[in-house]
């Protein structure tokens, strides 16, 4: 028999700080819970275990605390956030038939303790997991230790054996771990060792004379030098009392039955309908848990359930349909009747009625003209923009409709995903989304495919010279660093740089950590002025990201109409934003000139020219609506330059006397503002002292103060209701104004103060996108839109079609919608993107 033997309390604690804040669509969280399944189940693949246990610490105190009173005393107690999830994984882990102990008087590290022994004892293997050091020293002969941890989300594990901790440990035993923590102590847990003795010279007594009882006998020994000798003589009580603590006990009062310890039968159902309340989609799949299990949900009283009658197509006669695709085959149901075909019958079939779907925009690429009047993903990303699974599957679980069948010759699988899509309308109206779903998603579902199917032209040949003219330039930059430093070494790895820069240079540099030196780029930054090789390596990395991420990567998006066809995301970001991915066509450089270059790249076909517009400060545009500020709805208003103006009223100046400094000023703070900036950020932005920018800030709220007015309210809403919306009804929920970290708090504060900013701007250039594309089509000009980047549209018309269409594209996106001050958007017309900008 093989048991796994879980550090529950240590295990949920990595998981917990390992994963970033998550929570359901109604506000519990979640990530402790993610975060211990994922490292439970790649523990479960490590060690195929025959039964599991996890050992729980209880709130009492233990053995330990009353023979120590100041025993973890200290230690913060655990967030609300953490707390509420610990029953949560209990119950999951016992419906999976796994046991769960806990043990009164005693700690979780006991009780692995007596399992491990019982199990050696019996000839029986034992697996203990921890995010733990202290379970090492029950590392023996068929008891093993893994250290399991989550980092960057992702599971991390090494498994202990005996010969891995002599490695670790200067040839120690891991029975001589006990020792050695009774010399250095455990801050964490306040166990006191002897003052001033650290790991190094604890390892380095104990593997000379053996354990603690022997470095007492050898304590005039001349290993021992004068120094350490007085700590260990001054603390002798306190380090045979860590001893104590530190030592594991294995006689735990637990059922000495290991057979009750292995896997019993799980409770399906109860898995399907926990794990669907927690929206843990990805983990039922990995355990296998099919979502038909699902009996109950979070909404049964309001459950729609499906019957309906299988017909002929002809039967079918009603105006609207909703339509489940899966490859070659589709089924079609009007609510009452459905029916099977294959798929070129049924886009037929539709081309003339209302179509509920699950996915518009791939229609779209089918047909621009089909009538979608329905797309359950584009509804469920505006009820939940957090998740990242919009599948009917998925989707079905969470909305309790039970299992939409993957087979679409099954008219259940239509049924259902008929009532799924009910459900997610009756939901959508209930929010007042309406009119986001069905004028400005589903019609830019549209236009989105358009834009695929068009793609933007680049000049292939330019871009491949442009290349090889980097790869020149970044060789010669690695000569020269190679000079400056006095050897050649690889410049792409951050250990060799590090020890280039930080050692051979002997440059200043941080605290080393166990991966060496950081050679982050605001490190380098720091250094620029210390040493003429810094500034070439900092604009060697510029040249090769260039040549690699955008030369390479963008020859290889080259299609063979000589066209790039990116895939626009309607569904991946928090904020509304459109994304662009395969390649990110909004991600091309524009801080640097040579980045700059890109955009020549970027060409129109012959006979044709690029009209490109960009909103003027759209988002401080937005502010000014939002907050109703006088002073900044004025100054739009009356076409003042707001940076400008900003600097003078903060500054009290008459806008003719602002000297460039001070408007550069005044625009870094007008942006901050929207985003958040604290005084720290924006003292480094403008190269102030801290209590400047801060002062800064306060006067510019003083000035603006339907602005701070703003921000102070839209935060206290927030809190209240669990989310901040948008001028057109977009969401985002906010489960960390909540949170008991004041860190996590202050990053929800931002985000509530710039999401309705940012989100509406984001609204507004998807209608114009609409609206443009509409107006294009509706007065046939050979025109098409290319691209869309944040505030910016680009529009590839014929060369007689482009005057027309520039003017189209203006009047359009200033007219987007009604706001209480004018939205300016400036328009140019260029061969390429480079010129037309």
């Amino acid at each position: 028999m093989k048991l796994l033997v879980l550090d529950g309390n240590s295990i949920i604690n990595r998981a917990f700080y390992g994963i970033k804040l998550l929570t359901t669509r109604d506000g519990h969280f979640t990530n402790a819970v993610v975060g211990f399944m994922n490292i439970l189940q790649s523990l479960i693949s490590h060690v195929s275990p025959d039964g599991i246990v996890a050992a729980f610490d209880l709130r009492a105190p233990t053995f330990r605390h009353r023979m120590y009173d100041a025993y973890k005393a200290g230690r913060k107690g655990m967030p609300d956030e953490l707390a509420e999830q610990m029953p949560v994984v209990k119950n999951i882990l016992r419906m999976l038939g796994y046991t769960v102990l806990e043990c009164e008087g005693y700690e979780a590290d006991d009780i692995l303790g007596t399992v491990a022994r019982l199990c050696r004892e019996s000839g029986n293997e034992c697996c203990i997991a921890t995010g733990d050091r202290d379970s090492l020293q029950l590392v023996s002969d068929g008891v093993s230790v893994v250290l399991a941890a989550t980092k960057m989300g992702k599971t991390e594990i090494i498994n202990y054996t005996p010969e891995l901790i002599a490695e670790k440990y200067g040839g120690l035993a891991p029975h001589q771990l006990i020792d050695v923590k009774a010399l250095m102590g455990d801050s964490s847990d306040n166990i006191p060792g002897v003052a001033g003795v650290g790991e190094k010279t604890a390892v380095a007594l104990i593997a000379q004379f053996g354990d603690l009882d022997s470095v007492y006998e050898n304590i005039d020994s001349d290993f021992i030098k004068t120094g350490v000798r007085s700590k260990l003589l001054a603390d002798k009580d306190n380090a045979y009392l860590s001893r104590t603590l530190g030592t594991i006990c294995t006689e735990a009062p637990i059922d000495t039955d290991l057979s009750l310890y292995l896997t019993s039968e799980r409770d399906e159902s109860g898995l399907a309908r926990e794990l669907s309340r927690l929206e843990m989609f990805k983990t039922m799949e990995k355990l296998g848990i099919c979502a038909s299990a699902v009996q109950l949900s979070f909404d049964t009283d309001e459950t729609p359930r499906a019957t309906v009658v299988k017909c002929d197509l002809n039967d079918i006669t009603s105006d609207t349909v909703t339509v489940l695709f899966d490859g070659d085959t589709a089924s079609i149901c009007d609510g009452e009747r459905a029916a099977v075909c294959d798929r070129e019958t049924a886009l037929s079939f539709v081309s003339d009625r209302i179509i509920r779907t699950a996915d518009s925009k791939s229609l779209y690429h089918i047909n621009p003209e089909l009538s979608i009047g329905f797309d359950s993903m584009l509804a469920a990303y505006l009820l939940n923009p957090n998740a990242n699974d919009y599948s009917p599957e998925r989707l079905a679980t969470e909305y309790g409709i039970g299992a939409v069948p993957c087979d679409s010759t099954d008219i259940e699988a239509v049924a259902r995903f008929s009532a799924l899509c009910d459900k997610l309308d009756g939901k959508i109206a209930e929010l007042g989304q309406t009119s986001l779903l069905h004028d400005i998603e589903i019609p830019l579902a549209r236009v989105l495919a358009d834009m695929e199917r068009v793609g933007f032209a680049v000049d292939a040949e330019a871009i491949a010279e442009y290349g090889e003219k980097l790869e020149a330039l970044v060789n010669n930059l690695r000569d020269e660093i190679y000079e400056l430093v006095g050897y050649e070494f690889n410049l792409n790895s951050p250990k060799q740089l590090g020890e280039a820069l930080f050692e051979r240079l002997g440059l200043p540099s941080g605290k080393k950590t166990k991966s060496g030196y950081s050679t982050s780029a605001e490190v380098l930054e720091g250094l620029r002025d210390k040493h003429p090789a810094v500034g070439k390596l900092l604009e060697y990395r510029t040249l090769s990201k260039l040549k690699s991420t955008y030369c390479d990567g963008l020859l290889k998006a080259v299609g063979e109409d000589g066209r790039i066809h990116s895939t626009l995301n309607q569904t991946e970001t928090r904020t509304g934003r459109i994304s662009s991915t395969e390649p990110n066509l909004q991600n091309i450089p524009v801080r640097t000139e040579m980045g700059r270059e890109f955009r020549r790249f970027f060409v129109a076909p012959e006979g044709c020219l690029l009209c490109d517009a960009d909103y003027s400060q759209i988002e401080l545009r937005v502010l000014a609506h939002i907050s109703g500020d006088e002073a900044m709805t004025a100054a739009f208003n009356d076409g003042a330059d707001i940076h400008t103006t900003t600097a003078a009223k903060v500054f009290g100046l008459p806008p003719d006397m602002v000297p460039p400094v001070m408007r550069s000023r005044a625009k870094a703070v007008n942006f901050g503002i929207v985003y958040g900036i604290g005084a720290f950020s924006l003292a480094k932005d403008i190269n102030v002292t801290f209590g400047e920018a801060k002062q800064f800030i306060a006067d510019y709220l003083d000035t603006f103060s339907g602005v701070k007015r703003y921000m102070e309210q839209v935060v206290e809403r927030a809190k209240r209701d669990g989310y901040v919306e948008t001028t057109f009804g977009r969401r985002r929920y906010l489960p960390e104004l909540n949170a008991t970290n004041a860190m996590m708090r202050a990053f929800g504060e931002r985000v509530a103060r710039n999401a309705p900013i940012q989100g509406t701007a984001a609204d507004i250039i998807k209608i114009a996108m609409i609206r443009v594309s509409n107006r294009l089509r509706d007065e046939k000009l050979d025109a098409r839109l290319v691209l869309q980047i944040h505030d910016e549209l680009i529009v590839e018309a014929s060369e007689t079609d482009a005057p027309r269409a520039a003017d189209i594209i203006s009047e359009e996106m200033e007219n987007a919608c009604k706001l209480n001050v004018p939205m300016p958007a400036d328009v140019h017309i260029g061969r390429t993107w480079f010129d037309a900008k």
